[in-house]
């Protein structure tokens, strides 16, 4: 059988099966599966697979059709036009994340930015997507789960970025040895009663999804640690879930009544991004009460 033909038959089976972007999966897996890239694909469309290619492209489609995300399945996934290493102890990093590494970029245009805090880094998308754009920025990366880090090390030596972001374990800000110009945090805000629901298994680690009953549980905590971890007009820049980010903006107006807070949406039109800029002549507690001081 032809590779256009295994192609197609692999994108109808994903097609019957209601996968999403059924068509560009079948072609990532059948890529993965001969080794190949996406112009030599298409050059090799009329060439007849050998039964081992065959079975291999089938035995991937399989594990799909078990509802394994294609990024596990390959051990990769493009994020800001990187490609990085992925497996079960991280969360993919999605395309509407993206609007973070923007949204940072043009802030770091603006304002003075010398360090930079991800939270939650999982994979180290952001963190490396940011330093390999800002080489004079020192970015540290957290995260709880010491699996997660060991991903988010490999990633920074694929990319050469390891002596620039320094990985920390530990709980959201806490493990920041001191204050930074800019927070980016991707945290977990699926709702908990929306993940009882979902019918299809998810592989993904429930730690990075699960929101509690609101999905704002990580994003309150956070909260509470900016006050102490923020320089003064510093910024934070926080991923929110679709209908959250009326609650986001009342809670972190209530810690932060003079900053400066807006919501950016992404390519759909949906609120992805709740913006926090602190002006300079603000001083923060670490209960985030903020007191009116004079600069010198």
């Amino acid at each position: 059988m032809k590779v256009r033909e295994v192609l197609s038959q692999g994108r109808g089976a994903l097609i019957t099966a209601k996968i999403d972007d059924a068509s560009l999966e079948a072609e990532v897996l059948l890529r993965y599966a001969l080794g190949l890239k996406r112009v030599q694909l298409y050059l090799q469309l009329d060439r007849e697979l050998s039964f081992k290619e065959s079975e291999n492209f089938w035995q991937l489609i399989r594990l799909r059709l078990n509802n394994e995300p294609t990024a596990y399945i390959t051990g990769h996934r493009e994020f800001y036009g990187l490609d990085f290493d992925v497996d079960g102890n991280v969360l993919i990093p999605r395309p509407e994340s993206e609007l973070l590494v923007e949204t940072a970029l043009g802030l770091a245009l603006e304002y003075p930015m010398h360090t930079i805090a991800d939270v939650g880094t999982g994979s180290g998308a952001l963190a490396i997507s940011l330093a390999v754009t800002l080489p004079r920025v020192k970015i540290y990366a957290t995260d709880i789960s010491s699996s997660a880090l060991g991903v988010a090390q490999s990633n920074c030596q694929k990319h050469g970025v390891l002596n620039r972001i320094r990985l920390l374990q530990g709980d959201l800000l806490e493990p920041l040895p001191e204050p930074v110009n800019l927070i980016v945090a991707n945290l977990p805000y699926v709702r908990e009663e929306a993940l009882s629901q979902v019918n299809t298994r998810y592989f993904e680690p429930h730690l990075a999804l699960d929101g509690g009953p609101d999905g704002l549980e990580a994003i309150r905590r956070l909260g509470t640690q900016v006050g102490a971890k923020l320089r003064l007009g510093g910024g934070l820049l926080l991923e929110i879930g679709l209908d959250q980010g009326e609650a986001v903006m009342v809670f972190f107006r209530h810690l932060f009544p003079s900053a400066e807070i807006k919501l950016i949406p992404d390519g759909c039109g949906i609120d992805r991004v709740m913006s926090l800029l602190l002006p300079p002549a603000i001083l923060l507690t670490e209960s985030g009460v903020s007191n009116a001081v004079m600069l010198s």
